[in-house]
């Protein structure tokens, strides 16, 4: 799977000569909420962020899970949107903001990161419309498929089998709407393909 270019990773001396400072959050803690006016580019030092979201009955749905040299806010700056999702610290972590106004003015005095983050939402859109497809087929490997191609398209590297997909089985069945039985059945047919292998629990892509 040939990528372009996985994510936002902006030099740190350039973020903060333009105004950003770097912030710490514990475990859980909330780095903005869904619903909440987007004010910053966020750039991940150390540690991890989970994008999600709860339905009216109090059931998660993780979007992604970012670490160390990704980013994210950045699409919801050039538009008056509020955060469709939650964006939460899953262990002690590190980030680099930088204000809405700031960055703006950055992207202008820097135009090759205008060019670099045309190609990352570019590439977000491509994984996404595919990721869409691949939900709606009827075939359970397809879907899978579909999400892992997703969640990988965050990340650099072209490894086969490599890539550590931070999700559970229950949160994989969640997202992609099939049983929990199915996806453990599925995920031991795509060992057996050799599509995925097995480290302990954890599935590498």
């Amino acid at each position: 799977m040939k990528k372009t270019i996985s994510c936002m990773n902006i030099d740190l001396q350039i973020l903060y000569s333009f105004g950003g400072e770097t912030v710490m959050y514990k475990p859980k803690d909330f780095i903005f909420k869904e619903g909440e006016n987007s004010q910053y580019y966020f750039q991940i030092i150390s540690g991890k962020v989970k994008l999600n979201t709860y339905t009216e009955s109090g059931k998660e749905f993780i979007h992604n899970i970012l670490g160390k040299n990704q980013s994210f806010g950045d699409p919801l700056l050039f538009i008056e949107k509020a955060y469709p999702t939650n964006a939460v610290s899953l262990q002690t972590t590190e980030l680099v903001r930088i204000p809405k106004n700031s960055f703006i003015e950055m992207i202008k005095a820097h135009p090759d990161l205008s060019l670099e983050m045309n190609m990352c939402l570019s590439q977000r859109l491509y994984y996404n419309s595919l990721m869409v497809r691949d939900m709606a087929s009827a075939d359970p490997i397809q879907r899978l498929r579909g999400l892992l191609d997703y969640l990988k398209s965050y990340h650099d590297g072209d490894c086969q089998q490599c890539f550590p997909i931070e999700l559970t089985r229950q949160q994989i069945a969640d997202l992609t709407g099939l049983r929990v039985e199915t996806v453990i059945r599925t995920i031991k047919k795509m060992v057996n393909q050799e599509i995925v292998k097995l480290e302990g629990r954890k599935i590498l892509y």
